[in-house]
């Protein structure tokens, strides 16, 4: 293992921590803490923090213990209307301008994912389902829209696990999936925007459902607390 690749390694298990809710929104990150538990210095922790930071996952606090990001759900569908264009955007590009090569590397990853669909964790699925967004902004050929996708991804990485958690449908993804590489493979810019946005158009609604479920049952909890102290 290389010292430069430790930082990220620890903000990927990190990463997921906050996915699977073992660090919650608002919750407190505690350097030291987290640093004894993952048996390294606080110095790669540190940096681990930070790369979640500049992904907008979590808030430095100066002279305090950072915290998991916690945007309401305004900041969030804000976000997510302009990660969806750039989606459809990034699709038509590379209906144009991206190589064989990359075409063939998207449609690889959707063939993966089908034939691993049953058996992988729902985290890891989500991972590779992730990937596949981030193939096709990287095969528009525009460095500046890979760039902005991504720091959008980064930023939503959260929201969209917990749409994608609540809607575990294999026929569907692998469907609207298809259906885009099916557009790429024929070049069609059009026909792959409109597989783009029908595969993305309920993410807004299921997503700001999930977070004013969160919202709910945090509320319902803190009641509960209150009345029984």
């Amino acid at each position: 293992m290389s010292l430069s690749s430790l930082p990220e390694q620890i903000a990927d298990r990190l990463r997921r921590d906050i996915l699977r809710g073992d660090l919650a929104p608002g919750a407190a990150i505690k350097e030291r803490d987290k640093a004894a538990h993952e048996g390294v210095s606080r110095t790669p922790m540190r940096e681990a923090i930070r790369i979640l930071a500049r992904e907008g996952l979590v808030v430095l606090r100066p002279a305090r213990s950072p915290i998991v990001a916690d945007p309401s759900i305004k900041e969030v569908t804000d976000e997510l209307v302009v990660m969806c264009e750039l989606e459809v955007l990034s699709v038509r590009l590379a209906c144009l301008h991206a190589p064989d090569d990359a075409v063939e590397r998207i449609k690889s990853l959707n063939e993966q994912f089908g034939l691993e669909y049953a058996h992988r964790d729902m985290l890891d699925l989500f991972e590779m389902d992730m990937a596949f967004h981030r193939a096709i902004a990287a095969a528009s050929g525009n460095a500046a829209l890979e760039r902005t996708h991504g720091a959008y991804l980064a930023r939503l990485w959260r929201a969209r696990y917990l749409s994608a958690r609540e809607r575990r449908s294999r026929d569907r993804v692998l469907t609207q999936h298809g259906a885009i590489v099916d557009a790429l493979v024929a070049r069609d810019p059009d026909r792959a925007a409109i597989a783009t946005g029908a595969h993305l158009r309920d993410l807004v609604t299921n997503i700001t459902a999930v977070m004013a479920g969160e919202d709910n049952s945090a509320n319902e909890t803190e009641t509960r607390t209150r009345d029984t102290a």
